[in-house]
């Protein structure tokens, strides 16, 4: 009999006991609304190259065992691959929602995959999605791994095999198998977000979502995996973390973390929303007969916001879309150009435009220690400009639209999936779409939601 430690139980528990019934009017609500964005971040990117590069991969594979539908084509496929394709699309332009320590809708692309190919109800997949959420949020804050050098996708892995795991409702046992098999294979390095930043920036989490996916099925299978991937000699504890801790999930008294998570206004990394509205607040005192005279751009930020857009070279002369909106200074300089950010504001003639290197040479990046104070409840920019006559104006944003503290409205979702979805499917579909994806907890089979995004 394989004894799991207590992390591997704690997650494998939760992900088992949670149902639709614990998660009550405001989560399921707030379910739906995040539902609502990953979808039109999905369609938006339809024919990505990563979706693209999936979809030639799984060219003859019939579906297999557990069978997975690709969002917007009629196409039934292994669920990993799918759930990968799917993955690929909703994480294409950086515009999909985000906890401190990465996007855990970037698990949610192999849920969505099997409830258009499988008999989920609405009640299913909220509740399965609830899971991934929020094991992927525990992981994120208490294991450390983000500023120990590692990536995201350790945690999106485990998480998603935990939330398909609930979904295929396998016992508390099979789940710690899966989440065993998933911690001890993918633990990826933080690497992809350094320096110049290429296409795998965004797929990287897809793949580690992959192998939860296949972890859960080989589970479902009989596959035994390894019970002590946390707690074990030279398992996670020993290797990388040190040990820790996570907090009660609500099936065991904790509260619910899932209101925690941000949603995106802008495409673009998340500590850059901020630097987009002092942009654009900034552009109305000086735009457009003052750029020209401009002697010196300082942006005030925390640690983390410089550290990870504005602390290399690449930042101040970026050559791709996955570096461009990972840069501080182009995003600043570009709002501050060409008014509100959309998702062409990154496309390659735009980043490469020789015009705008002057100006972002002009742009110096300063942490400003009663800034970090704030952190992490609080996000924060404040950008001065200088001109060559020596006039100053400066500009702050606190807590953009979508912040935990500021969040986003129905309206704002709605405008958001309209913006992306509608030159795809149409207006028309996006209402039905809409008015479905808003009554999850009545709809009894899911594929026929799924299918309602097509493109025909």
């Amino acid at each position: 009999m394989i004894l799991f430690d207590q992390l591997t139980r704690q997650i494998a528990n939760f992900a088992t006991d949670l149902t639709f019934d614990h998660l009550g009017t405001k989560i399921s609500h707030l379910a739906c609304r995040h539902l609502i964005d990953t979808l039109g971040c999905a369609i938006g990117s339809h024919d990505c190259k990563a979706a693209e590069i999936g979809k030639r991969l799984a060219l003859g594979q019939t579906p297999g065992r557990f069978p997975g539908r690709t969002l917007m084509q009629e196409k039934v496929l292994p669920v990993e691959i799918a759930g990968f394709i799917n993955t690929c699309m909703i994480r294409n332009y950086d515009f999909n929602d985000r906890y401190p320590g990465g996007h855990p809708s970037d698990g949610i692309g192999p849920h969505l995959a099997m409830a258009g190919a499988m008999p989920i109800s609405g009640r299913q997949l909220l509740a399965s999605v609830l899971v991934t959420y929020e094991v992927f949020i525990r992981l994120s804050e208490f294991s450390n791994m983000r500023h120990l050098g590692w990536d995201q996708g350790f945690a999106v892995g485990i998480s998603t095999a935990a939330g398909i795991c609930n979904l295929l409702k396998l016992s508390s046992e099979q789940t710690a198998h899966a989440i065993g098999m998933t911690a001890t294979s993918t633990v990826p390095l933080r690497v992809t977000r350094s320096g110049e930043l290429t296409p795998w920036k965004n797929v990287a989490t897809a793949f580690a979502g992959r192998n939860g996916v296949f972890a859960a099925t080989l589970s479902a299978e009989g596959m035994v995996g390894p019970g002590n991937a946390f707690e074990g000699r030279c398992g996670l504890f020993d290797n990388v973390t040190g040990p820790f801790a996570i907090s009660n999930f609500p099936t065991e008294g904790g509260s619910f973390d899932f209101p925690k998570v941000l949603i995106k206004y802008w495409p673009l990394e998340t500590n850059g929303q901020s630097a987009v509205w002092a942009a654009l607040d900034m552009r109305k005192k000086i735009f457009p007969d003052k750029i020209e005279s401009i002697k010196e751009i300082e942006i005030f930020c925390d640690k983390f916001t410089k550290h990870e857009i504005a602390s290399e070279p690449e930042k101040w002369n970026p050559q791709t879309r996955e570096t461009a909106d990972h840069s501080l200074p182009y995003i600043f300089v570009r709002a501050l150009i060409d008014g509100p950010v959309s998702v062409n504001t990154f496309e390659e003639t735009l980043v490469r435009d020789p015009a705008i290197r002057p100006l972002l040479s002009k742009v110096k990046v300063t942490v400003d220690s009663a800034i970090e104070e704030l952190m992490p409840d609080t996000m924060m920019v404040r950008a001065v400009v200088e001109l060559e006559d020596g006039s100053i104006y400066a500009v702050e944003n606190v807590n953009p639209p979508g912040h935990p503290a500021n969040p986003m409205s129905d309206l704002d979702i709605e405008k958001k999936f309209r913006s992306q979805s509608a030159p795809v499917i149409g207006n028309q579909r996006c209402d039905k779409v809409l008015a479905a994806w808003r009554e999850l907890e009545n709809v009894s089979d899911m594929r026929p939601l799924i299918k309602l995004m097509d493109i025909l």
